[in-house]
């Protein structure tokens, strides 16, 4: 049996803000446990909703010290099992009583420290000695860190590999030498350019690069992207470095979950037999629901996502009056940064009959508009890997994309001349060229609608489920096991 422990700041159903908790709580299900024993652990978050942290049962405590500033903390050690699968969850009032994961940089810095040392210091006590850790994100940097240092004075530890999945290299976990050496106890050589070092300061991210057996990304062309300058965030060197000890795997999605033959969220049921004259009365119940004009043979464009830069929403800003004529309609979903929630406000005041601006975060609501719309919009300055693409596919949605990161490893482009392709795309980060393959999508929307609907048609038959990227990680681990 082998034994695989992966260590995240969130995990599906317990807690998410984004892919990361996606990934943690689909993927391990997935594994055969005749052979696999695949745990999670994650911070015991006060926000973790009751009906989960109702059934958390005790496993054990200690008291453990980390730099200066984390003396004698308590650890304790829940677990609860779920759907085959053991999650402990690390608890500690002071740290993760919070109502959400993330706040403060500087307080997120000194939790996580804690969390990855108490990650590491419960394993002998839980009688569980993993053949590998699957850390993720700079939330959980540090454990390669300690691993290959500090607990290596314990031969429990010895042969314990890591890996560090890279979900979005613009989040490092960055904060001054002096603060992180406190925190941590690390001694002064491992603040080095060649460590933990970075432009003066202290990189959690990077300490997990360095010290890991093995690094992955979550699309093959972001793995490639990260090691050249614009997208490397200042660690691009340093990945380059390692090239030969990194790879991509791109996400899946639960195609139980996301599944428009059965989805209860939506308005009709279909599949990609039927969509042809059912997909439209998803159109027509959600326009009624949001106040646009009803009219099936609108042109919806959707778009769930974060507004933020990264996300290329100032592309969408600068052509919006040129986007939303008179035959198409707008429906975004997110929050974010005020800038581009009030700007999708402003679109939606000047165009009500046209462009509908929902800022929350609705799952209800987004798998009605994935169900909706004809074509879901991505024109991401980077994007890692992306999920409203794969989940759009499984609608018998057309996404519209930038060919950067995992946008373009999903997507095919189609090509009317050979009659392939499953997806738009633009390659430069420019509005009007933006524009002009959205108004080439609209005119085969309306005048090719035969090639529209066999768009759709190759899109649903794709398989983006967990269980195709499960052998890649199965490999993976084999190879750092030495199996393969």
């Amino acid at each position: 049996m082998k034994k695989i422990l992966f260590a995240a700041s969130e995990c599906v159903p317990f807690i998410k803000t984004g892919g990361l908790a996606d990934v943690c709580g689909a993927l391990p299900k997935e594994f055969d446990p005749n052979y696999w024993d695949v745990r999670v652990v994650i911070p015991n978050y006060s926000c973790i909703p009751e009906k989960y942290r109702s059934k958390f049962e005790y496993v054990t405590h200690f008291y453990m010290n980390a730099g200066s500033k984390i003396q004698d903390k308590y650890v304790g050690v829940l677990q609860y099992q779920m759907d085959g699968v053991t999650y402990y969850f690390i608890d500690n009032e002071e740290y993760f009583t919070c109502t959400t994961p993330y706040g403060d940089i500087r307080y997120d810095i000194e939790k996580f420290v804690f969390f990855d040392k108490a990650v590491l210091s419960m394993l002998p006590l839980i009688g569980f000695q993993p053949d590998i850790i699957h850390c993720h994100d700079w939330e959980t940097g540090l454990i390669p860190v300690y691993l290959k240092n500090e607990f290596q004075g314990d031969m429990f530890f010895w042969g314990m590999k890591s890996i560090i999945t890279i979900h979005n290299l613009k989040f490092q976990g960055v904060w001054d030498v002096e603060t992180m050496q406190e925190l941590t106890g690390f001694p002064k050589d491992l603040f080095t350019p060649d460590k933990l070092e970075f432009k003066k300061d202290a990189n959690m991210l990077k300490g997990g690069i360095v010290y890991a057996d093995y690094i992955t990304t979550v699309s093959d062309s972001y793995a490639n992207e990260i090691q050249m300058p614009f997208y490397g965030e200042g660690l691009d060197g340093l990945l380059s470095a390692r090239h030969f000890d990194m790879q991509g795997i791109v996400n899946g999605i639960d195609y139980q979950s996301y599944d428009p033959q059965t989805d209860a969220k939506i308005f009709v049921n279909y599949n990609h037999e039927t969509f042809r004259r059912k997909k439209a009365l998803n159109k027509e119940k959600l326009q009624q629901e949001l106040g646009l004009a009803v009219d099936k043979k609108k042109y919806m464009i959707g778009l769930v996502s974060r507004l933020t830069d990264q996300k290329g929403l100032d592309l969408v800003n600068c052509v919006m009056d040129g986007i939303v004529d008179e035959f198409t309609q707008f429906v975004v979903i997110g929050t974010g940064d005020s800038q581009y929630e009030n700007m999708f406000r402003h679109y939606a005041w000047k165009y009500p009959d046209r462009v509908s601006a929902n800022i929350c975060y609705s799952d209800e609501l987004a798998r009605k508009l994935y169900a909706a719309a004809d074509a879901f919009l991505m024109p991401s300055l980077f994007e890692p890997c992306g999920l409203t693409q794969l989940i759009s596919f499984r609608y018998g949605t057309v996404p519209i994309v930038r060919e950067t990161g995992g946008l373009r490893d999903t997507v095919i482009p189609y090509n009317e001349y050979e009659n392939t392709g499953d997806g738009f795309s633009f390659s430069n980060y420019n509005a009007h060229e933006m524009l002009n393959i959205i108004n080439y999508s609209k005119h085969i929307y309306y005048d090719k609608k035969r090639a529209w609907n066999q768009i759709i048609d190759r899109g649903m038959q794709k398989d983006f489920s967990w269980n195709a990227s499960k052998f890649r990680y199965e490999g993976l681990y084999n190879y750092l096991l030495g199996e393969c």
